[in-house]
């Protein structure tokens, strides 16, 4: 019982830490949220980047509440003016992939806010 009560600080101190791995995990590899956004072209910047992105846009995007973000993200290329678009954002990462969907796939909250009917 001795030997146990000795070893129980480094066993506490072991699950915390494997908690935080986790915990970090999902918020920087798995957790991706959902936004929408419409097209604005007088929202985009040319960038000199050393990547094969040249633009960036920045626009405001809803989640499928209707709940508000500013979202920045790179393009190689201009996008289509009052294109939809389903962004999957990650905490830290940012934007991490789009693509453009039709009025049909948005949530119901997004149409009124967008005027998308």
């Amino acid at each position: 019982m001795e030997n146990f009560k000795e070893k129980l600080p480094i066993l506490i101190a072991s699950i915390i830490i494997l908690a935080l791995l986790v915990g970090a995990y999902y918020f920087l590899v798995v957790h991706k949220e959902t936004y929408y956004t419409k097209i604005d072209n007088t929202k985009i910047e040319e960038i000199y980047d050393s990547s094969n992105m040249k633009y960036q846009y920045t626009l405001i995007s809803y989640n499928k509440n209707g709940k508000e973000k500013e979202v920045k993200f790179k393009t190689s290329r201009q996008l289509r003016e009052g294109a939809y678009l389903e962004l999957e954002i990650m905490q830290i990462r940012g934007v991490v992939n789009w693509k453009e969907v039709q009025v049909n796939d948005l949530p119901e909250d997004v149409k009124i806010i967008m005027n998308a009917k």
